[in-house]
C-alpha cells in the first residue's frame, strides 16, 4: 500500500470503518481512496461524500464497480467535486450512471481545476453521454481538460457518438491516453479513429481491444501511422480479427518512431549538458572552434 493510501476491496464496511476513512480525509492524510466493490449504506455513502469535499491532499479517488449506485449517490458525489479542488484521477468503471447520471456529474467534472483523468467503463452511456464528455476535450491550453480517458464496454453509444468523440480527440490539446476496448466499434468507427490519432498532437495510447475489428481496419491504421507524423506509442489491436502480420508491422513502424524519439531525446541532453557539441545536418556543417583566450566560444560555419 502507498503512503497515503486507503484501497479497500469487495467488503461490507461498517460505521467505524467509514468513520476512520473520513477522518483520514478531513486531516488530509489520503492521497489515495479506493472502495472497489465495496458495499456501504447511504448515509456512509454521504458521509465518504463530504470527506472528499473537505479533503485537500485527496489525489485519486477510485469508486469502480457499482459504488455509485443510484442517482442519489450520482448527486452527493457531484456535490462533492464541486467543493473539492484536489482530485486528479476519478474512477467509476462499472457504477450504472447512464446519460442521466453523467449529466447530473458533468457540471461538477467541467469546472474541476484538478482533473485530468476519467474512467467512465461499463457505465451504461449512450450518444448523449458522449456529448457531455466531449466538452471536457477542450480544442486549445487555454482551459485544462482530461488527459486520460476510458470508455471501456458502453456498448449503447452509437458511430455518430463514436464520430463526434473522434472529432473532439483530434482537435484536443491535452489527450494522451484513450481506451476504447470492449465496445462494438467496427471499421467505420475505426476509420474516424485513425484521422483523429493523426490529427492529435499529443494522444500517445489508443487501446481498441476486443471492437470487432478486421484487417480493413489494420491497413487503414498502417497507413496513419506509417504516412503522417503522429503521437502515438501504443496501439492496442488484441481480441479483433487483424492478421498477426499486418499487427507486428503496426508495432515495429511505432517502436521505430519511439526509439527515434529516444535517440532525439539523448541527443538534446547531450547537448545541454555539452553545449559546444553540434549535430551535423544535409545543409551544414557545425564547426568547434576556441579562441585560446581560456574559455570555449562556438562558432557555427557553414561548410
Amino acid at each position: 500500500m502507498l503512503p497515503g493510501a486507503i484501497q479497500i476491496s469487495g467488503e461490507t464496511l461498517s460505521g467505524a470503518e467509514i468513520r476512520d476513512i473520513c477522518e483520514s480525509l478531513r486531516e488530509n492524510s489520503v492521497r489515495l481512496l479506493s472502495l472497489r466493490g465495496c458495499q456501504l449504506s447511504e448515509r456512509d455513502f454521504g458521509h465518504v461524500c463530504r470527506g472528499v469535499a473537505e479533503s485537500r491532499s485527496l489525489a485519486q479517488l477510485n469508486l469502480n464497480l457499482g459504488i455509485v449506485s443510484n442517482i442519489n449517490r450520482v448527486k452527493q458525489l457531484a456535490e462533492a467535486l464541486k467543493t473539492n479542488r484536489s482530485v486528479q484521477s476519478l474512477f467509476l468503471h462499472g457504477s450504472p450512471l447512464t446519460d442521466a447520471g453523467l449529466a447530473l456529474l458533468n457540471p461538477a467534472l467541467s469546472i474541476h481545476p484538478s482533473l485530468v483523468a476519467l474512467d467512465l467503463g461499463d457505465c451504461m452511456l449512450g450518444d448523449e453521454g458522449i456529448n457531455l464528455i466531449c466538452g471536457l476535450l477542450p480544442p486549445d491550453g487555454a482551459k485544462s481538460g482530461l488527459k486520460e480517458l476510458t470508455l471501456s464496454a458502453n456498448p449503447g453509444i452509437t458511430s455518430k457518438g463514436w464520430g463526434r468523440l473522434a472529432i473532439a480527440v483530434a482537435h484536443s490539446s491535452q489527450l494522451r491516453v484513450l481506451n476504447l476496448d470492449y465496445n462494438p466499434l467496427g471499421d467505420q468507427v475505426a476509420g474516424m479513429l485513425a484521422v483523429a490519432v493523426a490529427s492529435s498532437r499529443t494522444l500517445e495510447v489508443l487501446d481498441l481491444e476486443g471492437t470487432g475489428l478486421t484487417n480493413q481496419s489494420a491497413q487503414t491504421l498502417l497507413d496513419m501511422v506509417e504516412n503522417y507524423p503522429t503521437a502515438l506509442r501504443t496501439l492496442i489491436l488484441a481480441e479483433n480479427n487483424i492478421s498477426p502480420e499486418l499487427q507486428q508491422q503496426i508495432s515495429d513502424l511505432l517502436s521505430e518512431g519511439e526509439e527515434e524519439e529516444e535517440t532525439e531525446a539523448h541527443e538534446v541532453t547531450a547537448r545541454e549538458k555539452n553545449p559546444w557539441i553540434c549535430q551535423n545536418n544535409s545543409s551544414s556543417q557545425m564547426v568547434l572552434m576556441t579562441s585560446g583566450l581560456g574559455d570555449s566560444l562556438l562558432a557555427e560555419t557553414e561548410m
